[in-house]
């Protein structure tokens, strides 16, 4: 049976695999330039495909690597350790396609045997004609294999190495089914599955392989539980009807329909939006920090911090090698890297549209913590009355921060964007406790649109672990609370993982209008992306919902370095040719010796200098106790958020700094 895509100019052979075609099948556009060929069968079947992964054993042993070969439509697996493990060379393995790293470590470590102790009996074997696939859609590595009572629990050593063997085990089953099936293409990196019986969703994520992007995403509120519903049927996955494009707008396949939403593409920005932001211009901003001019020695942390147990960690003196070459200041405008989404959040808002407007608000407010992920380092503690501005014409930004307070630590900032502004404060709480610390911010953002509309949000929970030992990591968690003046209101749960929960990062939240009732729900992990769909995800029919991509982070930069900066975090620091020193108030951060020096990799001056700093630091107690008051900010009476003066940026045209103090000379009595 033929299927007439988009334009009726290709025709899609999907259908021909199963047993009774969809009539209602959806329209399948144009493969992208960019997608992978079509698979040959043959190319996962008749040479087939072997490698290690990990099988679910029990909840003594968990997970349990086995060497796995799928060949002519049987899988069969092999233990790899003990006297029954099988030893594997590259002659045996000669034609098939070898998946994962370890796979390849493990042929490399194996010794020339005799040919007697190569022929093992497998552990199992499993006759895929008669078997069902499935992919997990709560863990991106994981898959199961289900023969009558007896359900397979696998997991890869990666989601791209899952795909194929997803791909090669759906590929060997259905060519039982038909001997007229040749040809299957690759998985439609831009579709989406929402099967009746697992009620699941497949969606379009980052392209971390170059060859195809990431597949499954969760949609559920509630939290994981390791049982047969995690999955959806990868038969389901692979018939026509399931596929649905999440492309933007396209006018060519357009209805006459005046309400036509027009949704964001792959990297998030919705179509029109692409020509708001072409009227930005090209500011070309540094790719990679300097190259370090001294090696870094290495310092205990457990050394440093021992005697400091339950004590408020700003007050606690650190060597600079614990430090990364940006300040708590520089931070704040971080979050503002996807401002893009506030943009469109402005565009959809002239449109009449309020509920994208939410969303697009929502997914911003996710983004900021993208850029925490991997960050080991901890930022400079500014010093009061310590600024910082960015000017981004190239984003449609302008933005100032000030440290307005040195106890309790709080910091202003002010951001002006195409058609609206945001402001608000953050007093950070934290406490050490050993192996971990947790850091409470206090204060509420505020973001305002020129037509009025105002929205107003807190941040969630950090906490730090490993601090001692292990790898350091950090999550995000609790409830986030977006309200304001409009018609929507949001809440967003970022869920902490638990031991039984493995899948981190996840956040999941529902967007409801005055009298309560649910009219999107979102979706997503705050490193990765945020999707979305209309109304509520526990509604029963929610297979018949479409799902689109909100927001995606940002590819990782390609000059790495242990702070692990995006490629946005390395433009914060940087003293560009228009950014002269004159041009820049002399309290401003990228000014501050310490930092720079680090950044510089001058570890030696740089220590001292932040001992100098921190010296001048501990007379910020008595300027505010003698009536201190911060340049740029202020507090209105009966407000609890600092507010944006207003006059930085006329100072800033004429360069006249003189009332502005030099806070990183020497230490001396001056405010």
């Amino acid at each position: 049976m033929h299927l007439l895509c988009c334009n009726q100019k290709i025709m899609h052979l999907l259908c021909c695999v199963t047993a009774v075609a969809d009539k209602n099948t959806a329209a399948v556009r144009r493969r992208p330039p960019h997608a992978a060929a079509p698979m040959n069968v043959n190319d996962n079947v008749g040479n087939g495909i072997c490698g290690i992964l990990y099988k679910w054993v029990n909840f003594g042993k968990g997970w349990r690597p086995r060497w796995f070969v799928l060949h002519d439509g049987v899988l069969s697996y092999y233990k790899i350790h003990g006297h029954k493990k099988i030893v594997i060379n590259l002659e045996m393995v000669k034609g098939f396609n070898v998946l994962g790293k370890k796979s390849f470590r493990f042929i490399n470590s194996s010794k020339s045997t005799p040919h007697k102790s190569l022929s093992r009996k497998p552990l199992g074997e499993i006759l895929l004609k008669v078997s069902s696939v499935m992919g997990s859609c709560s863990d991106e590595r994981r898959f199961l294999i289900n023969v009558g009572k007896k359900k397979l629990h696998l997991r890869a050593e990666t989601k791209e190495d899952r795909l194929t063997w997803l791909e090669g085990l759906v590929a060997a089953k259905k060519s039982y089914l038909t001997s007229d099936f040749v040809h299957m293409p690759r998985m439609n990196t831009n579709c989406k599955v929402a099967t009746q019986e697992s009620k699941m969703k497949v969606f379009p994520g980052r392209n971390t392989s170059g060859s195809y992007e990431e597949q499954y995403k969760q949609a559920e509120t509630g939290d994981d539980v390791y049982t047969d519903n995690l999955f959806f049927d990868a038969k389901d996955f692979l018939s026509s009807s399931s596929l649905r494009s999440t492309e933007p707008y396209d006018e060519s396949s357009s209805s006459d329909s005046e309400n036509e939403e027009v949704h964001p593409s792959e990297d998030g920005l919705s179509s029109f939006m692409r020509f708001v932001e072409s009227d930005y211009p090209y500011v070309k901003r540094r790719e990679k920090l300097p190259d370090p001019v001294e090696e870094e020695k290495g310092v205990s942390l457990w050394s440093m911090i021992k005697d400091n147990i339950g004590k408020d960690l700003t007050r606690v003196c650190l060597p600079v090698y614990f430090n990364e070459p940006l300040s708590s200041l520089q931070k704040c405008f971080e979050d503002f890297e996807f401002s893009y989404l506030l943009d469109q959040a402005y565009e959809w808002g002239k449109t009449g549209n309020s509920l994208m407007r939410m969303l697009n608000v929502a997914a911003f407010a996710v983004s900021g913590y993208a850029c925490t992920d991997g960050r080991k380092f901890k930022p400079f503690n500014p010093l009061l009355g310590e600024t910082y501005e960015a000017n981004y014409p190239d984003k449609g930004l302008r933005f100032i921060s000030e440290k307005v307070s040195h106890h309790p630590l709080t910091l202003a900032c002010h951001c002006e964007g195409r058609g609206w502004k945001m402001w608000g404060d953050t007093t950070l709480k934290n406490k050490f406790w050993g192996p971990s610390i947790q850091l409470d911010p206090v204060g509420v953002l505020n973001l305002e649109f020129d037509d009025g509309e105002v929205f107003r949000w807190s941040k969630v929970t950090t906490s730090i672990y490993n601090l001692i030992l292990g790898k350091l990591y950090c999550e995000h968690y609790g409830m986030m609370h977006i309200e304001g003046n409009g018609d929507y209101s949001c809440k967003l749960k970022f869920k902490k993982q638990s031991i039984m929960n493995r899948n981190p990062h996840q956040v999941h939240g529902v967007v409801q209008d005055r009298s309560g009732k649910t009219v999107a729900t979102m979706f997503g992990k705050w490193d990765e992306s945020l999707h979305y769909c209309n109304g509520d995800s526990s509604s029963t029919d929610l297979g018949q919902d479409k799902a689109y991509l909100l927001w995606k982070r940002s590819k990782p930069s390609e000059f790495q370095t242990k702070y692990n900066f995006t490629c946005f975090a390395i433009t914060l620091n940087e003293l560009s040719p228009d950014l002269e020193q004159e041009k820049l108030p002399p309290t401003d951060s990228r000014l501050r010796p310490d930092q720079r020096f680090l950044e510089n990799g001058e570890y030696e001056i740089a220590n001292s200098e932040k001992l100098r700093l921190e010296q001048r630091q501990r007379q910020a107690s008595k300027m505010q106790e003698r009536g201190w008051t911060p340049r740029w900010f202020t507090k209105p009476k009966g407000r609890d958020t600092y507010q944006y003066k207003g006059g930085y940026w006329d100072v800033r045209e004429t360069g006249k700094w003189e009332s502005c103090p030099h806070i990183f000379g020497e230490v001396s009595d001056e405010i």
